[in-house]
């Protein structure tokens, strides 16, 4: 990143300084922007593991559930 002394009144600054720090305040913005979006990226992705993670384990459970009322029931090999 360009960095500049901040010492120097703005007055003696050209046209120069100003695009620098245009480009300055562009390339923030657009990391700021970038960082958000890989955010909002990863934490859809990261809903959908979660969600299939739920339905293996919600699956298991009835499974379960339904052994454990088989055996309750008297009938194991159903």
């Amino acid at each position: 990143m360009i960095e500049y002394n901040q010492a120097v009144p703005m007055k003696y600054r050209g046209q120069t300084d100003l695009a620098i720090e245009y480009l300055k305040f562009y390339f923030k913005e657009k990391w700021l922007k970038d960082i958000h979006e890989n955010l909002r990226d990863g934490y859809k992705e990261m809903g959908q593991i979660n969600l299939s993670l739920s339905e293996v384990g919600l699956e298991q459970d009835i499974i379960d559930l339904y052994s454990y009322e088989s055996m309750l029931l008297g009938r194991e090999g159903s």
